[in-house]
């Protein structure tokens, strides 16, 4: 069984590569991400070996339609054995709800999550297309509408987690991009935590890329990461 809370985000352009990292990382240890540019290239066939050969799939295309486009998006993703998908949860509660429900029908279900403001939005950003809220606030806004709408947690910066798990309860699952081990560079991510410092603060699941991506040597780095995650958890 995979109790690892380590979600590795597979960045590639291309199969190969992304094959290649997870040839050198035991599927006992991390989960995997696969997002848009790689599923675009590749597809579901990918999905499929990495799950068959043992690998649990969290599948990050997140899914913003109208209600019945996003249903039988995530009714398919399910027949493929993915282990978490998600949603935009600026998509409305019909769009969510609509969404639970096809899982709930189906015979693998999935955790379903929703993304509620980007992780490399500021407040600035926010306001540049009309929204007058924070980052917090809308934040919490849409946190507290994808909990009342059936979704098992969202996706959110580790600097939102401890105040999202107050106010809305610690089964909430909370998946927290932007994680940087001591030393990192931030690359394109501007709200950020240490994995210790997220797992303290409540996140979940934590998804990590380049630290690991690019390490000389990935087991190594994940072993290292989980090891400090084992510290605090």
């Amino acid at each position: 069984m995979n109790n690892s809370r380590i979600v590795v985000s597979l960045d590639f352009p291309n199969g190969k590569q992304a094959l290649e990292l997870c040839q050198k990382l035991d599927p006992t240890q991390c989960k995997l991400k696969i997002g848009k540019e790689l599923f675009t290239r590749e597809g579901p066939v990918l999905v499929e070996r990495f799950i068959n050969i043992g690998f649990d799939v969290f599948l990050d295309l997140k899914y913003h339609d109208i209600p019945n486009t996003v249903a039988s998006a995530c009714r398919v993703a399910a027949e493929l054995g993915v282990w978490m998908l998600n949603v935009h949860a600026c998509g409305g509660r019909i769009m969510l709800e609509t969404a639970c429900e096809a899982l709930d029908k189906s015979t693998h279900k999935p955790l379903l999550i929703a993304v509620t403001v980007l992780t490399s939005m500021t407040d600035s950003d926010l306001r540049k297309i009309g929204i007058s809220n924070s980052v917090d606030e809308q934040v919490m806004l849409l946190a507290k509408l994808t909990k009342s709408s059936g979704l098992d947690g969202v996706v959110c910066s580790a600097k939102e987690a401890k105040y999202l798990s107050s106010e809305l309860g610690k089964e909430f699952c909370l998946v927290t991009p932007g994680i940087r081990p001591v030393n990192a560079d931030s690359d394109d991510q501007k709200r950020i935590m240490t994995p210790a410092e997220a797992i303290v603060a409540g996140s979940h699941y934590l998804v990590i890329g380049r630290p690991i991506t690019k390490a000389d040597d990935p087991l190594v780095a994940l072993s290292a990461i989980n090891a400090e995650i084992n510290s605090v958890a």
